[in-house]
């Protein structure tokens, strides 16, 4: 979906929004640098397959997946990131990685983080790295009717589950003797 088109959807939605032009940007973050804001107000567009299927997940620009949480609060034993070159058909004169996370109008279920539910407004890619869409959170929800999900998801600054601290490294855990032993191998 080009940004005209996408400009059009909304336009036929009558909300109000702002198309930025700005130097390319490859990922969310570069993004929120480029327009100047916060990278929680950026969405971060992934295409997840979820049980054999392609599904949309957006979430802050900042934040990362928790591929545990994701499985079990979406019930299922396979969610995993999608493969581009299977996805990128499904988007047509989008660039990879640009994609909108208007998953609807591509015929696929979305699941929001919680965390951007809460912000006032949203920036996002809008089919190019150099063009992005800035409107109402409001408006965005009510357009895609996403699925919004409490967890799954890790923000910055999080500290490690209590399972993961003072456990060493996996390298750092074979003594020196079992390592000669694997020296033969």
């Amino acid at each position: 979906m080009p940004v005209q088109q996408l400009k059009e959807f909304l336009d036929q939605a009558g909300v109000e929004y702002m198309c930025l032009s700005h130097p390319p940007a490859f990922t969310a973050q570069q993004l929120a640098h480029h327009v100047k804001i916060a990278g929680d107000r950026v969405v971060k567009t992934v295409i997840i397959e979820l049980d054999g299927k392609m599904a949309m997940l957006v979430m802050p620009a900042t934040w990362r997946i928790r591929w545990d949480r994701l499985s079990r609060i979406l019930d299922t034993d396979f969610v995993d990131l999608a493969d581009e070159q299977e996805f990128q058909d499904r988007f047509p004169e989008c660039e990879v990685g640009a994609m909108p996370p208007f998953g609807n109008l591509f015929d696929m279920s979305v699941y929001c983080a919680e965390a951007l539910t809460r912000q006032p407004e949203l920036a996002f890619a809008a089919g190019s790295h150099t063009e992005s869409i800035h409107m109402k959170t409001e408006d965005f929800l009510n357009l895609v009717h996403p699925m919004v999900l409490e967890q799954g998801f890790v923000k910055p600054g999080a500290q490690k589950p209590a399972w993961l601290k003072g456990r060493p490294r996996r390298a750092e855990s074979l003594t020196d003797s079992h390592t000669a032993n694997l020296a033969g191998y």
